[in-house]
């Protein structure tokens, strides 16, 4: 291994997804890296923190991952936080009143797994099954192009009702993508549903965590650190100017205090805190929307700019309730025909601990907890995803209305009394995946050879999720690598497809 001030530095601007797993990457691959976040935890878009109105740590949305997500169980398996997430093959789905419908997977092959415990649910008429499986059997022989036509207009072509569409596609997808049918391109959500419901059994499955979230990111720190990096939080890189003079030394990380002649391509120099910083390389793992105002002032910069002016966010939002009892004995549950969409039981997934991943999983209760303990009350997140009409809502309308729709479906809240409650709306939580937007999702090359970026909006092969993120990051740093003449490998294959559907590309 070589000394430190014999590495590559590289700096990374923003602490979430994207940033962790090019850190991590990068830190294996010898760079020594620093990451800087504004905020004062890691994890971006995926964190948590004590929440100044409950004093209870929250998260900032509930988030999930599907076992097809192989690049993000990759990074958790990378900082050994592949034992705080618990997985679930099966999806509950309730209708006002309680019915419950199960889909879960069966001894078939794929793609045939789930269609016993599918043909059963009884929030589905046989027609709208039957019309159902039609549809998703045009997505088993390839991939449909974004031809600029909705996903909407799609399921319409393809004979689905509107009760479908809401009982079914809508209640995956909005989820999944975080955006209205009607503004999701085709591309996106069929390659959600392939990737999900199709491939395999094993790719279907759904991981939540068991840990407030930054506990995971914050391992994905150590490991950085750990590796000889650096995490610099409260942090925010002001300005990036990709190519100065040959002032920066060859050592990588120094303080400038002449700017030289912009006419070499030596290393990169960030503004940090009021302070000039170099670096053999950076990478900009920042949301689009904010991605523009640390970008060079030059001709250069102008495509990038162009491509970030045609993407649009889209928001989530989520009510946080603490009851004085237990108000199900379910995990989790889609909610039907109503503004809340999931209902995540915290207090209930947070007193288990994984102990194992094949199908059929069990738990066991977390040291230090006794019998009974985790009956004692109920925390639930309720998930609201696309939640544009719930922007402009009073919290206490709000929660309100949560109240009221959550004991349609599990009645004993009617006779709970609420502890503590908060609102949490991310505004911008997401790029939004409308149609023809793929066409401007950058790669991770830039027009400077020692800039780089990384983020769930950037070009990944995937919608903007979990998994793209981590994806941007480990494209980054096979970048990054290329760039100091290293060949280095970290983007994870895809799950390998299972049963029938070993014959589709």
């Amino acid at each position: 291994m070589s000394t430190r001030n014999q590495r590559k530095t590289v700096a990374i601007a923003g602490g979430g997804l994207a940033g962790l797993a090019a850190g991590c990457a990068l830190s294996d691959a010898g760079f020594d890296v620093t990451v800087y976040e504004r905020r004062p935890y890691l994890g971006g878009r995926a964190s948590s923190y004590e929440h100044p109105g409950t004093a209870e740590v929250v998260d900032n949305c509930q988030h999930v991952l599907l076992g097809c997500c192989t690049s993000l169980i990759d990074l958790y398996r990378r900082i050994g936080v592949e034992d705080q997430i618990r997985w679930y093959d099966r999806l509950t789905f309730l209708e006002p009143g309680g019915r419950r419908s199960e889909i879960g997977p069966s001894a078939l092959p794929a793609p045939m797994h789930a269609a016993p415990s599918f043909l059963r649910v009884p929030m589905l008429s046989l027609k709208e099954k039957m019309a159902i499986t039609r549809a998703m059997l045009a997505l088993v022989p390839r991939l449909p192009e974004d031809d600029g036509s909705n996903f909407l207009e799609w399921l319409r072509r393809h004979g689905q009702s509107e009760r479908a569409v809401d009982r079914f596609w809508k209640t995956v997808l909005v989820s999944a993508l975080n955006e209205d049918l009607d503004r999701v391109s085709v591309s996106n959500a069929a390659l959600v549903f392939r990737e999900s419901f199709l491939k395999s059994a094993a790719a279907g499955r759904m991981g939540v965590p068991v840990v407030p979230l930054s506990d995971l990111y914050s391992r994905a720190g150590d490991y950085i650190t750990g590796h000889g990096g650096h995490i610099e939080l409260r942090a925010s890189v002001e300005a990036v100017q990709p190519s100065i003079s040959s002032e920066c030394g060859a050592g990588g990380k120094t303080n400038l205090n002449a700017t030289g002649p912009a006419n070499s391509d030596s290393c990169v120099r960030l503004c940090v805190g009021g302070s000039e910083l170099c670096y053999n390389f950076a990478v900009l793992a920042l949301p689009f929307n904010t991605l523009e105002r640390v970008l060079p002032d030059e001709s250069l910069s102008l495509p990038l700019r162009r491509a970030l002016n045609q993407f649009g966010t889209s928001p989530i939002t989520g009510v946080h309730l603490w009851f004085d009892r237990k108000i199900t004995e379910l995990d989790h549950a889609v909610l039907l025909d109503r503004t809340i969409q999931w209902m995540f039981h915290k207090s209930q997934i947070q007193s288990q601990t994984p102990v194992s991943e094949s199908f059929g999983t069990h738990t066991e209760r977390r040291e230090g907890t006794t019998p009974g303990e985790a009956d004692r009350g109920s925390y639930v997140e309720l998930v609201i995803s696309a939640s544009k009409t719930l922007l402009s809502k009073p919290r206490a309308e709000t929660i309100e209305l949560a109240l009221k729709e959550l004991a349609e479906f599990f009645p004993a809240v009617r006779h709970a009394q609420v502890l503590k409650s908060t609102v949490i709306k991310e505004v911008h939580a997401t790029f939004s995946p409308s149609p023809g937007s793929d066409a401007y999702r950058p790669g991770p090359e830039t027009h400077w050879s020692r800039l780089f970026l990384a983020g769930d909006w950037t070009a990944t092969g995937w919608p903007a999720t979990m998994e793209s993120a981590v994806r941007s990051g480990y494209l980054a740093a096979e970048a990054v690598c290329r760039a100091a003449g290293i060949e280095r490998r970290f983007l994870v294959p895809d799950l390998a497809a299972a049963g029938l559907m070993k014959l589709f590309p």
